[in-house]
């Protein structure tokens, strides 16, 4: 097993108005945009400083007719996304798209967990690695959270899909264990059973930001709305949980209000 295998690789956000939407996250959390360049389709990076972090595109005709909502989608890095795949079924997920290849980029498949949460696999062709960001760096992806369906049962699942490591356990009272996990020995996130109230498992991620409150302000200026937070966690990170104006799922942290 790789070092890359289990790890967060890649991010996209998949909306209804890519413009509107490249305007508010650089502005937001100060990211660059740069088109692709990829033949036949539209697709724009976001960039921190000159590393490319996540990807901005028009969401599939299908997805629209389907009425899903505009929504973050995270890359799962696997050594074999073939294997992977069947792996996933074996154990009770669901492949919704089979493993195909982006040109001169990799291989993917989208897929969901037992519970039904949405996360891609993905293993690039090797032609070139990419730079990489401290986990804390501002514009940089710094927190993985899974509103899990069952985390008893969705744990294991990552486990033996990724090699993630049961971390520190944090009791939250009536709302159950907030279990965070570790990937080659760094915690890169946290898990818990969703609310009743709250639709389906999701996977959530958080931006890291240069300070908390000014960017809740940027973001609410550009019409996002706050529905969790300024929260603080432990560490002493502040968190806040949002809905971007086109109704994408968002959340931002910082080490300073």
């Amino acid at each position: 097993m790789s070092k890359g295998h289990g790890a967060f690789v890649w991010y996209e956000l998949m909306t209804t108005d890519t413009k509107a939407a490249e305007e508010f996250y650089d502005d937001v959390v100060g990211w660059t945009s740069q088109d692709a360049g990829m033949p036949g389709g539209s697709y724009t990076l976001f960039k921190a400083g000159d590393v490319n972090v996540a990807g901005l595109m028009t969401m599939p005709e299908g997805a629209l007719k389907m009425n899903i909502p505009p929504a973050w989608l995270g890359y799962i890095g696997v050594d074999d996304v073939d294997a992977a795949a069947k792996k996933l079924a074996k154990l009770g997920g669901t492949v919704h798209r089979e493993p195909e290849d982006i040109p001169s980029i990799g291989r993917f498949a989208i897929v969901t967990d037992p519970h039904g949460a949405v996360f891609a696999l993905f293993k690039g062709d090797g032609s070139g690695e990419m730079p990489e960001l401290a986990q804390n760096a501002n514009g940089n992806i710094g927190w993985h959270e899974l509103m899990a369906g069952d985390l008893a049962t969705d744990l294991p699942f990552y486990q033996e899909m990724f090699g993630w490591a049961k971390d520190q356990t944090m009791p939250m009272g009536e709302m159950g264990d907030y279990q965070l996990f570790a990937h080659n020995g760094a915690q890169i996130g946290g898990m818990m059973t969703k609310a009743p109230e709250t639709p389906a498992p999701y996977w959530g991620y958080y931006i890291n930001v240069e300070a908390l409150d000014s960017a809740v302000a940027r973001a609410t200026a550009r019409g996002a709305k706050i529905i969790m937070g300024p929260m603080e966690v432990p560490g002493g990170a502040w968190v806040i949980n949002g809905i971007d104006p086109q109704g994408a799922a968002f959340s931002l942290v910082s080490m300073k209000r």
